[in-house]
């Protein structure tokens, strides 16, 4: 489908997690650079809202769970309302998909790898992700290509697009507690089951490595990883400050920005803190698809740790993994010893 010379409404379509939200985020800026005249608009879920609008690049939000809900017609006409020329499937939905023909978008950007696609989509990308060398947010700049965009950026590029520049300032008691006189780090144990953990000990044992009259740190969670780590959290010296549960995404995103590290396995608060500039530190598997190179965190002051060696024994067992495991909390406290 050939693009007219003015494009003027962009859709981008992303509806699933946080981090794969803020991997997204830099095509808003790519697609700026060409078309700045071009306005953005983001449909995503209703936890990723906080996440997009602090995308200096992002026009617009629509909330995907509300649209979803309402019926066809009603969507369809939420959708001609915005006269897009472009829908860019990133995530592919198959009502989204429908509603988007149905809404007469004259370009609909899709892989040829989903089959619901065909009939629906008007512009294929051939893109395979499971065995590609590329980083997630390379390979969704591949979607760019019907748009005149041809050239993959590096990380470091794509991470000038990936910084939060509107974060709104959303002081909590809790956002008091960092203490500038101090290395404000934050422990993010878990992910909620989207990737495989380094073990509460590992990090028991990295508290201990930290100093605390050097270092102010917390520990963080959603309200669910609160009762999981609760029994852990109470064999921590009194000077971890508890703050799971504690804070909505918009405040959480704010908290985040205000310290000076934040270390966890690849989930979403690892990529808000590198979309903020602090020091983002990852702990991987060497394991494909989930390893560093291609969901590392992407930012000035983002940093990954992951074992050398092929992964022989853990490939199913992600509650045993010793490939995560094997990452010495000495690996990681250098790292933050040897503060930026």
């Amino acid at each position: 489908m050939p693009l007219k010379n003015n494009i003027q409404r962009i859709i981008i379509s992303r509806t699933d997690a946080i981090g794969d939200v803020i991997l997204t985020l830099p095509l808003c800026g790519i697609i700026k650079q060409k078309y700045p005249q071009a306005k953005i608009i983001f449909i995503g879920r209703t936890y990723t809202e906080a996440i997009v609008k602090c995308s200096q690049y992002v026009d617009e939000f629509i909330n995907a769970d509300m649209l979803l809900k309402m019926d066809d017609t009603a969507a369809t006409g939420e959708f001609k309302k915005i006269n897009a020329d472009v829908f860019l499937h990133v995530f592919p939905n198959k009502r989204i998909a429908v509603l988007a023909k149905k809404a007469g978008v004259p370009v609909r950007i899709g892989t040829t790898n989903r089959l619901f696609h065909w009939g629906k989509i008007n512009t294929f990308v051939r893109l395979s992700r499971k065995n590609s060398d590329l980083h997630e947010a390379q390979l969704n700049c591949k979607l760019l290509e019907p748009l005149g965009i041809i050239s993959v950026p590096s990380l470091k590029e794509l991470s000038e697009f990936t910084e939060f520049k509107k974060i709104p300032a959303t002081e909590t008691i809790y956002t008091s507690l960092i203490d500038h006189s101090k290395i404000n780090v934050i422990l993010h144990p878990k992910s909620n089951a989207s990737a495989r953990e380094w073990s509460l000990e590992n990090y028991k044992k990295l508290i201990d490595l930290l100093p605390n009259d050097k270092y102010k740190l917390f520990i963080s969670g959603t309200d669910k990883e609160k009762i999981a780590l609760s029994d852990w959290i109470k064999t921590l010296p009194s000077t971890v400050v508890d703050v799971t549960g504690k804070f909505s995404l918009n405040e959480f995103i704010y908290f985040i920005s205000k310290a000076d590290y934040l270390v966890a396995a690849s989930t979403g608060p690892l990529h808000i803190a590198a979309a903020c500039g602090i020091g983002a530190i990852g702990i991987y598997p060497p394991i494909r698809p989930m390893h560093p190179g291609r969901w590392q965190p992407i930012g000035k002051n983002a940093q990954f740790v992951c074992v050398n060696r092929s992964c022989f024994d853990c490939k199913k067992s992600p509650q045993t993994c010793h490939c995560m495991n094997e990452v010495q909390p000495l690996q990681v406290a250098c790292l933050l010893l040897n503060k930026r």
